[in-house]
């Protein structure tokens, strides 16, 4: 019974042990009796359907993780869809303007650094946020421009708040339409600082030139004629004055400090304004400058009068405060002509689609 028994245990081993380890194939070794190694599985990841080739529908981009790559730094990545839209007759062409080192002038206190920073951030945060960096550089440089004329303020807050204490016609719109009244958002902000901290350290736009005004692309000024037309860098069109208003021994790049408060000036509705207005006027400082021949300019039809249409209903607690008066737009620049096709921009659509 014991050889018996010896032989059958014998016999189970020759049988069963093969049948649990077999090689791996010829030549291979024993793997079924390794360990997985947890740290040196490399594990397939499936792209996502989007990510296939045929996957996706006609036109639309295949989005993937890389995670070698950097993270995106403040401003890097963001594109607007007027990023080609640099052009012009001039651009680049003419006189350039010189370098004004406002951070780096001597300025115990800082507050001259600081204040000149605020406000050149504010006028390229709120006039060109969504503007390419070309775009946001010319704001600035069109900024530096005026400090350096001396028809305009001799500092940067002075600047760009001048004439809001004006319920229309401020120099630059967004310190008279309420655009201050909405918090910015830290991430373009920061790209703004970046930006103005550049030009406020000597950097030079070329492209614009001595440019000293600009308007959206959406609006006809009565000026614009009268001026010199530079090109358009996103959604602004850029010019400077004619004659020696705009010539380049006018600007005196040289600055001297004394910023004001970063923060628009205390309304004032007096006949005093009004004239210091009419002052600022571009065609009155080309005329105060020897300018005394202006273009001329032929007067565009009226636009056709748009049809009625029909207001929405608002509940009594609206209606009490203003009703349809509340959300239409008030304190505009009183200069800014409204071109044809963007007269009915805001109106309420009564039958969308028609």
């Amino acid at each position: 019974m014991r050889r018996r028994w010896t032989l059958g245990v014998a016999v189970f081993a020759a049988v069963a042990l093969p049948a649990f380890a077999e090689p791996n194939g010829l030549g291979g070794g024993w793997d079924r009796f390794s360990i997985a190694d947890a740290g040196t599985q490399e594990p397939s990841v499936l792209p996502m359907p989007f990510e296939q080739s045929g996957a996706s529908f006609p036109g639309s981009a295949f989005y993937y993780l890389d995670t070698d790559a950097a993270p995106l730094r403040i401003g890097e990545g963001i594109r607007s869809d007027a990023d080609d839209t640099v052009s012009g007759p001039t651009l680049g062409a003419g006189p350039t303007a010189r370098a004004l080192d406002v951070l780096g002038r001597i300025d115990n206190s800082g507050v001259d650094r600081s204040r000149a920073l605020q406000c050149l951030t504010a006028a390229i945060y709120y006039e060109a946020a969504s503007e390419p960096d070309a775009g946001q550089r010319a704001v600035a440089q069109v900024v530096l421009n005026r400090v350096a004329h001396p028809a305009y303020p001799k500092s940067v807050c002075g600047v760009v708040y001048e004439g809001s204490e004006r319920p229309t016609g401020c120099q630059f719109s967004f310190t008279c339409d309420g655009a201050l009244a909405r918090r910015p958002q830290a991430m373009f902000w920061d790209r703004a600082e970046n930006v103005a901290r550049q030009a406020l350290s000597g950097y030079v736009y070329a492209p614009v030139g001595l440019a000293t005004h600009y308007h959206t692309v959406q609006v006809s000024p009565y000026w614009a004629p009268s001026l010199n037309y530079l090109g358009t860098i996103g959604a602004h069109r850029f010019y400077s004055m004619r004659g020696a208003a705009g010539a380049p021994a006018t600007f005196r790049y040289a600055y001297f400090g004394g910023e004001p408060m970063a923060a628009p000036h205390r309304r004032d509705d007096s006949s005093g304004a009004a004239a210091a207005a009419a002052a600022l006027d571009p065609l009155a400082v080309q005329r105060a400058f020897g300018l005394t021949a202006e273009p001329a300019v032929a007067k565009e039809a009226p636009a056709a009068q748009a049809a009625p249409t029909m207001v929405p209903v608002y509940s009594s607690q609206v209606e009490d405060r203003g009703g349809d008066s509340l959300y239409r737009a008030k304190n505009l620049p009183g200069s800014q002509g409204i071109k044809a096709e963007y007269a009915n921009s805001g109106r309420w659509i009564a039958n969308p689609g028609n």
